[in-house]
Formats: C-alpha cells, sequence, structure tokens
C-alpha cells in the first residue's frame, strides 16, 4: 500500500487486508526516488494506493512486474483531485470511487473496479470521504485483489459509452467556491460543505478574511455577513433568508505565514464583543431544539441519550468541562442505562491539539487539557447507571480509554480505534492503566500501547474491548444502538455487576501515577510532544516511512 499519509481510510483498508488473510506493508510517499526503492525492495505482487495526492514515481507504474492501482473517490470517467468537492458542490445524487490502474496522465488508467452510492443532501466533504467513501473504497480494494489473484485484465474507460458519466474536471479553485452572504443559507452551506476539512472556503467574516468550515443550518434571520450570536465555539451569522452557524475557521495567512484552523469563537476572540451569548446546555435546557447543539439528550424509555458532536473529534478543555456538566446533569436523571455517543463525524481523538498550539503556553494548555478529559472519564466511570458507549466513528488515543471508561462498548461495523498515545510523544491518561487491562489484560494492553498499530471493531471485539458491532449505515446504527443499549443490563449481565466493584482508591492511584508521566510529556516535553504537536497541527508529512508499517515485509520474506 502507497499512502500519503497513514490516514483513517489507509488504516482501514490495512486491517481489511490483514483480516483478510494478506499480509500488507505501507509505504508513505516521502521523496520519489526513496519510494520507489522502499517498494521495489518490498518485492510486492501488488500496490493499491488508497490515498494519494502524489503522481506515481514512473519507474513503478511503467518498469515494475507488478500493477500499481489507485483508488480515486469518483465515478467511473471521472479525473481531477477535487472529485469530492464537486460533487458536493453540484449536488450530484449519486457518486461512487472508481479503482485504477496509474499510467502516465493522472487518473486516467483502465479500471480494475468500481462501486456506487446515493450521495446524501447536506452532507459535507470530511463526512463523505470517512463514510460513503470510504465503504466503497474497501468494496473496491476487495474486489481489485480478488481480480489480480483470478488474472483479471483492467478495462478502457470508454467516453462514448453513455453510461460513463464522469470526466475530467478542474481542480476546484477559491474563485469557484466564493460566495456572497446575501446568497440563500443552503447554498452558502454547500460551498461550505465542500470544501469541509480542506481547503475552507475563503470569506469575509467580522472584518477579516477567513476559511470557514464546519457550517450548520439556522433559522435565524439579519443583515447578510453580521455575527447574530454566539455559542460554544460556534458564531451565528446571518445570510439572505436565514443564517448559518459557523464553528472552525483558519485566518488567512500573509505572504510567508502559516496558519491552522481553530473553533470560530477562539479565533474571533474580542471582535465578538457586543455580539449575544447563547447559554443553553443539556443541564438547564435539556430538550432545546436548537439547531447547532453539540451536546444534547434525550429519553427513550428507562434510557437516557447523551450525543455528542465535536469537530474532527477533538476535545479541548471547555468541552470537556461542558460534557462533565452534562454528564453530572444526565447521572441524576431517573434512568436505568446511560448511553453516550457520537453523532457525525469522528467519536473521540483525545485532546484538542489545534487549541493547544494556538495557546500562549502550549504545554500549559495541554496540562489544562489532559485533566478535563480525565474528568470526564471519571463522570462515566462513576455514573450510577449501567453506562454503554456507542462508538458511530473512528476512535483515538483517549477517545478510546473514554470509550473504555463505560461498562458496555458499541462500535459500528468499519470503525478503526488507535488505542495507543506514544506516537504523540505521551504516555497517556484517561485512567488507560485501569480500563484497557480491565477489557482485555495487562499484556495485551501494553502490547497495545507500545505497537501504535490500528484495531478494527472486529479485532477490538475478539480482545474484549468491544461487546458487539452495530450495522455500518449511520441511521441504522443508531436505532440498533438504542435497542441494545436497552437490554445491556441483560444481555451483559457480568458487566452491570462490575459497577458494584469499582475501586475509587485504585482510580485515584492510576490518575495519579498517569498524570506524573504526563506532566514530564506535557510541560516538560521528555518525548517531543511539543515538537510532534505542532507537526500535527501544520500538517507536515512524514519523513520516512513508519518501521511499524514495514515490519510484514520482513515476515513475508521469511
Amino acid at each position: 500500500m502507497l499512502s500519503t499519509a497513514f490516514n483513517g481510510l489507509t488504516q482501514r483498508a490495512w486491517l481489511e487486508l490483514r483480516e483478510s488473510g494478506h499480509k500488507p506493508s505501507v509505504v508513505l510517499f516521502t521523496d520519489a526516488g526513496e519510494v520507489a526503492r522502499q517498494v521495489r525492495e518490498a518485492k510486492p505482487q501488488l500496490v493499491i494506493c488508497p490515498f494519494l495526492k502524489d503522481r506515481v514515481p514512473a519507474e513503478l507504474w511503467r518498469d515494475s512486474p507488478f500493477p500499481v492501482v489507485i483508488v480515486h473517490p469518483g465515478i467511473v470517467g471521472d479525473r481531477g483531485a477535487s472529485a469530492l468537492d464537486w460533487a458536493i458542490m453540484k449536488g450530484e445524487k449519486r457518486w461512487g470511487v472508481t479503482a485504477l490502474q496509474a499510467v502516465e496522465e493522472m487518473d486516467a488508467g483502465p479500471v480494475w473496479s468500481s462501486r456506487e452510492f446515493d450521495l446524501p443532501p447536506g452532507i459535507r466533504k470530511s463526512e463523505l470521504y470517512n463514510g460513503p467513501v470510504s465503504d466503497a473504497a474497501m468494496y473496491c480494494i476487495r474486489d481489485v485483489v480478488e481480480k489480480f489473484a483470478g488474472g483479471y485484465q483492467p478495462q478502457d474507460v470508454d467516453y462514448a459509452d453513455p453510461q460513463v458519466a464522469g470526466r475530467l474536471q478542474p481542480n476546484m479553485k477559491q474563485s469557484d467556491r466564493a460566495f456572497d452572504w446575501r446568497q440563500p443559507a443552503a447554498e452558502i452551506k454547500r460551498r461550505i460543505d465542500a470544501a469541509d476539512g480542506q481547503p475552507g472556503v475563503l470569506a469575509d467574516l467580522a472584518g477579516g478574511r477567513y476559511f470557514l468550515c464546519d457550517a450548520h443550518l439556522d433559522h435565524r434571520t439579519g443583515e447578510p455577513g453580521r455575527i447574530l450570536a454566539v455559542h460554544d465555539d460556534a458564531v451565528l451569522v446571518a445570510c439572505g433568508d436565514a443564517s448559518l452557524w459557523v464553528g472552525s475557521v483558519r485566518r488567512q495567512p500573509a505572504p510567508g505565514e502559516e496558519t491552522f484552523k481553530r473553533p470560530a469563537r477562539h479565533e474571533l476572540g474580542g471582535l465578538l464583543d457586543g455580539a449575544p451569548r447563547l447559554e443553553w446546555a443539556v443541564d438547564t435546557h435539556p430538550h432545546c431544539e436548537e439547531s447547532y447543539q453539540p451536546i444534547r439528550y434525550r429519553e427513550v424509555g428507562r434510557v437516557g441519550e447523551l450525543t455528542f458532536e465535536f469537530y474532527n473529534g477533538a476535545l479541548s478543555t471547555e468541552h470537556c468541562q461542558r460534557l462533565v456538566r452534562a454528564l453530572q446533569w444526565a447521572k441524576r436523571q431517573d434512568t436505568r442505562v446511560l448511553l453516550i455517543r457520537s453523532g457525525r463525524g469522528s467519536f473521540c481523538n483525545g485532546v484538542h491539539l489545534n487549541v493547544i498550539q494556538a495557546a500562549d503556553s502550549p504545554g500549559e494548555e495541554a496540562w489544562r487539557n489532559i485533566q478535563a478529559i480525565d474528568d470526564v472519564c471519571l463522570e462515566i466511570l462513576t455514573a450510577p447507571q449501567l453506562t454503554v458507549s456507542g462508538v458511530a466513528g473512528n476512535a483515538g488515543a483517549g477517545g478510546v480509554m473514554m470509550a473504555l471508561a463505560a461498562d458496555v462498548v458499541l462500535a459500528r461495523q468499519g470503525v478503526v480505534l488507535n488505542p495507543h498515545y506514544a506516537t504523540m510523544g505521551l504516555y497517556g491518561s484517561e485512567y488507560w492503566t485501569y480500563t484497557l487491562p480491565r477489557a482485555v489484560g495487562g499484556e495485551t494492553a501494553a502490547k497495545l500501547c507500545g505497537d501504535c498499530l490500528p484495531i478494527g471493531a472486529r479485532q477490538a471485539w475478539r480482545l474484549g474491548m468491544v461487546q458487539d458491532i452495530g450495522p455500518r449505515d449511520p441511521e441504522t446504527f443508531g436505532s440498533w444502538l438504542l435497542s441494545m443499549t436497552a437490554a445491556a443490563e441483560r444481555n451483559w449481565p457480568e458487566l452491570a455487576r462490575r459497577k458494584q466493584e469499582l475501586d475509587l482508591a485504585r482510580l485515584l492511584q492510576c490518575r495519579r501515577s498517569e498524570l506524573d508521566e504526563m506532566r514530564q510529556d506535557m510541560l516538560e516535553n521528555r518525548r517531543g510532544f511539543a515538537e510532534r504537536c505542532q507537526g500535527f497541527v501544520f500538517k507536515r508529512r512524514a519523513c520516512r516511512t513508519p518501521e511499524r508499517l514495514i515490519e510484514d515485509w520482513a515476515r513475508a520474506a521469511d
């Protein structure tokens, strides 16, 4: 597998291939010559590129005995680097993924496999990529491997065929994305959705120029372009007919400057003076039907369902404090089971590295953040109800441990978990020395944290980290999750009884020892956390492929 980064899609493909009995290695694209050397030395039968922003070196696709197959997020015939952007912008009803052989022209090679899907209305690019695109890509990758083993020859694209709807599309520019705040809110949202994650849409806001992401519709009206209100991290901006909550922005950099995304309220700061603050919250208005509610609660029978939705799964200190208050409120309700679940996107990836990097003292902010997320985990661990974690999206580091703080963990099919911290230069906290060994045993816990490799839902289930796996479709998963939660006490009586054995003294001891280690990592930077945090935030590319991703080569060669 040749990839620009070991991202969620590449990890999922790596896990699926291993589950199918294959021995995949991963080469991260650094220098073209070095990449070609690494791939040749691996002596692969087949090279698949699940996520590649770079041109495949000619010596690989032209002169090698193995085929190089590109996974392109577009329908058959589609070409260009902005496939998903154009699909959302144009309001396509159907879209797809195509696996095609690398040739000199980008995305122009013969087709190995393709898979189409309905494009959900109102979906943003990051959700599309991690949802329907990821699912279709897994189908194509499995199909390519099976066809390769059977001697299949890929088929050239016939653009004269009326069934071939895709065409070469230009790289989308900011001029293509531009809007006027006087336009309808839904139209503006579609443009922001098409740029969500990267690169955002450059627009005027509060007297400056910012790249906007994370948009949500609202019914309020006002003078177009004016900020009407602030709630949590988001600002409400009036449009031509309604308004939009904008949750994440990146300031347009000056020449030679680098900037990165931050919560909108943090970035705009004093520019928001005078804007009304909307302070609704679960603990004061539990049934509020506001359009933008990162934390929301409802009761279904004797089940209390607390849903949290934080952009990209990152929990800042303030996010954690809000979640603690919501959990405290939910724990006081007359329910037998408390379901704590994620909404769209990731479940949780731990502390908020962008907020940390933006702080005057990143180390001190990291220290506050890790203690705040520990508080979230403690509220879950000490809930009087039986607690269930509903892992609807991928989770990493402290997010995995936050899920394990619940008595029962239920995961959506296809989610990827990264239960380790060392790649960020951290020892780890979130009571992991208590909850991970409790789930899998001490030896396996040490291996999971030391190997620094992802695991899939099925592997997590076999290890005992997950009690059951639900449907991949988000809506179906939500219904399944509620039904399983309602029956949790009956299905897992031993886990319900385990609550009575909770060792509070042991919990306190684990927290103290973990934070002693984290103090050295975050405040004294003993393992290079500061540099790794900066590299993550500014999206520094890997300079080499980590050994843990290529060690399968040696086993395969033996």
